[in-house]
């Protein structure tokens, strides 16, 4: 295969970006696209260029590392797909690729492909865990848990937290990512406890890092490489609801005259 590849190019996130071509040949379409760009970077190498920076871990669709929007997808084509899963024989011969990192203002560039989603970290430091003391590890039954929330909760356990979500959303929206980490917790024993001051926490954490509102658009579950479901978004406007309301404070009484 040959392919025209469409780059950003930013050196810091103080400094301008700007889209570069480069032309690629004898692509096997059984090629990875990260060892795409693995032989872009090559090629870059042996003329003495700088390669291209791009994020990438696992490479097994586990970790979320491989961030990138092409050809205006996040993750690409493909759907219930990372980066790192995807596939060159889902282009043709000749085709020309845009790849340009995730773009929001709580994702900021640090370099090329390369964005800082510390955000996420922060948001789950908030409240994505649990604090309390739960004893030791439990038999398979001890604990009566539905299957169906038991099913729910693994689902929504799935999200791999690559932003996505937030890459697809005109808005910028991490909604369906706190979604997924609240309603996971809520719906197990062990998260109940902290229930209401978790929902708060996260919420309020990712208003304080600059993510825009959910606008349901759906465009964040067409693109999550773990098909997470935006019902938890509406999971979470009643976790939270019930949480504001339960911790509002209680008004004084009046005095008697």
């Amino acid at each position: 295969m040959r392919l025209v590849l469409h780059v950003w190019r930013q050196k810091s996130p103080e400094e301008a970006g700007a889209m570069v071509s480069y032309r690629l040949k004898e692509i096997s379409p059984d090629m990875s696209f990260l060892e795409m760009l693995d032989i872009l970077n090559e090629q870059l190498l042996a003329e003495e260029k700088d390669p291209v920076a791009f994020d990438h871990d696992c490479r097994e669709g586990i970790c979320g590392m491989c961030s990138l929007v092409i050809n205006g997808q996040a993750h690409g084509p493909q759907s219930g797909t990372t980066t790192c899963q995807l596939h060159m024989r889902s282009f043709k011969d000749g085709d020309e690729i845009y790849i340009e990192p995730f773009r929001a203002k709580a994702f900021p560039v640090i370099r090329d492909l390369v964005t800082n989603r510390s955000s996420f970290d922060r948001i789950i430091q908030a409240g994505g865990f649990v604090s309390v003391r739960t004893g030791g590890v439990p038999d398979g039954n001890a604990l009566p848990i539905p299957k169906t929330a038991a099913d729910l909760a693994m689902d929504f356990a799935a999200c791999i937290g690559c932003g996505a979500c937030v890459a697809a959303c005109k808005n910028a929206s991490a909604m369906l990512f706190v979604s997924a980490k609240v309603s996971q917790l809520a719906l197990l024993p062990q998260g109940k406890v902290e229930r209401e001051r978790r929902v708060l926490a996260m919420v309020g954490q990712m208003d304080q890092e600059g993510f825009g509102h959910c606008s349901n658009t759906f465009e964040c579950e067409a693109v999550c490489p773990k098909e997470i479901s935006v019902s938890s978004i509406a999971r979470l406007n009643r976790e939270y609801t019930r949480a504001a309301l339960l911790e509002r404070p209680s008004s004084s009484p009046t005095s008697s005259e």
